[in-house]
């Protein structure tokens, strides 16, 4: 789904579940309950937060045609952001699976080529099924995971070292709580004082093994990162505005977003696959039909409010 020149938040959140219900449509399967849960987050962050450099139009994905060496040089996804600057923001995505997620956040707000789709987990392609430093949107490689939350801290370390006023963005799944690395790091962006790092983390209770709280419980995630020494601000993630303010809110610390979200948001039917909604793959023409014409009453519908309502 394509908007005008300057979508809202709004209908960027709109054009993501659509376009990603429409990938999942054509190939048999996909990311859906991350595009579900994470709409409204990253379209607060490229369509309200992100102080980013303009691209000359959407940008058509570049090749991976050889591994980067002396005569082939580095491919970095990371010019979907535009010029970097020292005044602009940086955005580092850590759960590489949402890697559909971001690329469909890329074409609704006009900086990725809406064909680039077209190229998705092919051979010798940058649009990636799990994203890489290479694939659109993807500044660095940040598989396993929680390793984003360590290279933005160091990145924003040399950033204050080089007088840069920029700020440096990471998203996140919560998920990545359960790894030890998270709170090493948290404990160094604090003891480093790091108030440029702003993370927004979809906490949508969901992972591949099923609930969150059945794998293994991170709450009170909130309580957890302040005693690190962090700030957080806990959210509904389906509300724009709010994630608007909570993301812009100076902390003084490193500050964490906790965006409380709906795997199944928008996508009503996904409750049918409850608890585990990690991947979607169809059963069957039966179930596959009833997902075609749930989308075209979503491609028919208005964008949600921001609003949003409980997750």
């Amino acid at each position: 789904m394509a908007f005008s020149a300057s979508p809202t938040a709004e209908q960027i959140a709109q054009g993501i579940r659509q376009r990603v219900l429409a990938h999942v449509l054509a190939n048999n399967g996909g990311y859906l309950s991350q595009a579900c849960s994470s709409a409204e987050l990253l379209a607060s962050l490229y369509g309200n937060v992100l102080n980013l450099a303009p691209t000359d139009g959407p940008l058509h994905p570049a090749d991976f045609d050889a591994v980067p060496g002396p005569e082939a040089p580095r491919i970095s996804g990371g010019i979907f952001h535009g010029e970097p600057g020292p005044d602009l923001d940086r955005l580092i995505i850590s759960p590489a699976h949402y890697a559909l997620v971001v690329y469909a956040a890329l074409i609704e707000a006009g900086r990725l080529d809406e064909a680039a789709l077209d190229q998705f987990n092919k051979d010798g392609s940058t649009v990636e099924m799990i994203g890489a430093e290479h694939s659109p949107g993807f500044e660095t490689t940040t598989g396993s995971l929680a390793q984003a939350l360590s290279t933005a801290g160091g990145i924003a370390l040399g950033r204050r070292l080089k007088g840069e006023k920029g700020r440096t963005f990471v998203f996140m799944s919560d998920g990545e709580f359960q790894e030890g690395q998270t709170w090493e790091a948290i404990q160094a962006l604090a003891f480093y004082g790091l108030d440029s790092v702003r993370v927004i983390v979809d906490v949508n209770r969901a992972q591949c093994d099923g609930p969150m709280d059945s794998v293994m419980n991170i709450e009170p995630l909130a309580t957890k990162i302040k005693a690190f020494g962090a700030s957080a601000d806990s959210v509904d993630g389906h509300n724009i505005a709010a994630l608007t303010h909570a993301l812009e809110r100076p902390t003084g610390r490193p500050h964490f977003v906790l965006a409380y979200t709906d795997p199944v948001r928008g996508v009503p039917l996904m409750n049918e696959r409850r608890p585990v909604l990690h991947y979607l793959r169809f059963t069957g023409h039966d179930e596959r039909a009833k997902y075609e014409e749930f989308y075209e009453t979503l491609v028919s519908s208005e964008p949600v409010p921001s609003s949003g309502g409980q997750a």
